[in-house]
């Protein structure tokens, strides 16, 4: 169960939560997918880009052979009556019930628990099963700040058999609450790129200051909280030393074009205000792309210490520079640094995890 998953006219919306469904299957479990979206007029899209497609997806659809189901809750742009979301919610119980038929999971996975771990709780009281919380990141730096909100998502985190947390850091977060989760667990996002796009991460081979570079921006120009802006005012202290760069944006391609991307760039710049990982920085990394960022997310743990910066545009220039001239000097592979996020890693992090809730 996820508020987060590719819908018919955005396929990549909720790519995360997809990779895990694969996962799972990949692991021998059948898996079905209830993905909760609000009602909606069309126009409500260009507010948020991660709502594309949601207005006119349907009840009901298969996504890569899975079976994805789709109730429609009632709630208002950032949540002023979270009671009144959260009834909505819980209320498509008996409808998911019914398209479900006689199958019933043996656990529930819920990623994000705002505003859907309210369904997952019912159904799993229902049927008897144990459901899991995840969380990515929104639910703790947005929304426990939200009024009336914030209470919920600890509820739920406290409710959960198990919550799972994408980072190190969420899981602090979580360890601070005044009821504390029954059972807490760390397991990151998967981070898979198939070997034909695996690259070193080299010195740029370009004359220095002489051919132009391309910085690639991993997001939405169009999201306040990725800053778009910062990483324009980078582009434009690398040209007042001497630079000539270019900018590329990624919003809603495939994986491939990504990918694609990624070989093609010089250096990946995230400038985010906050991020749980991203993905998109080890997808990076795999690719051969060197990665400088600010202090977000867990972007300290792996990344070189001349790569992580602080929002200022003349540090950044600075570690893009370190970034092209150096590439990846440490003593362990980027492999062995990111192999904390493994499929081999997850799959046997997951498969402990509920081994343990259905024996």
């Amino acid at each position: 169960m996820s508020l987060l998953y590719p819908v018919p006219l955005n396929p990549t919306r909720g790519i995360f939560v997809e990779d895990h469904v694969h996962l799972l299957q990949a692991m021998g479990h059948e898996v079905k997918v209830v993905n909760p979206l609000p009602r909606m007029p069309k126009y409500a899209e260009a507010r948020r880009s991660t709502m594309m497609g949601v207005s006119k997806a349907p009840r009901a659809w298969k996504h890569q052979g899975v079976e994805v189901f789709v109730p429609r809750f009632f709630a208002l742009p950032d949540h002023p009556y979270p009671r009144m979301t959260t009834s909505s919610v819980a209320r498509r119980a008996g409808w998911v019930e019914k398209k479900l038929g006689t199958w019933r999971p043996d656990v529930i996975v819920c990623h994000t628990l705002w505003p859907v771990a309210g369904l997952a709780q019912r159904l799993a009281r229902r049927w008897g099963c144990p459901w899991v919380g995840v969380v990515h990141g929104y639910d703790f730096d947005v929304g426990l700040t939200l009024r009336g909100v914030g209470s919920r998502i600890e509820e739920a985190a406290a409710a959960c058999d198990v919550l799972v947390c994408s980072s190190k850091r969420l899981a602090s977060v979580a360890e601070e609450f005044q009821t504390q989760p029954r059972r807490l667990e760390t397991i990151p996002c998967l981070t898979t790129v198939d070997k034909e796009w695996r690259r070193p991460v080299a010195p740029m081979r370009k004359a220095w200051q002489k051919e132009p570079i391309d910085i690639l921006f991993p997001a939405d120009p169009r999201r306040p909280e990725k800053r778009h802006l910062l990483a324009l005012q980078t582009g434009e202290v690398l040209e007042a030393r001497g630079w000539m760069v270019g900018i590329t944006s990624l919003r809603h391609q495939p994986r491939d074009i990504v990918y694609d991307r990624m070989l093609t760039a010089d250096v990946t710049l995230i400038t985010s205000r906050r991020e749980a990982g991203p993905l998109v920085a080890r997808e990076s990394l795999l690719c051969g792309t060197p990665v400088v960022s600010v202090n977000v997310g867990e972007m300290a743990d792996y990344l070189p210490e001349s790569w992580v910066k602080g929002e200022d545009p003349e540090a950044l220039a600075d570690g893009i520079e370190a970034a092209l001239r150096t590439g990846w000097t440490e003593e362990e592979s980027v492999e062995d640094r990111l192999r904390f996020a493994s499929r081999e890693a997850v799959t046997q992090a997951w498969s402990g995890l509920l081994a343990n809730l259905v024996s």
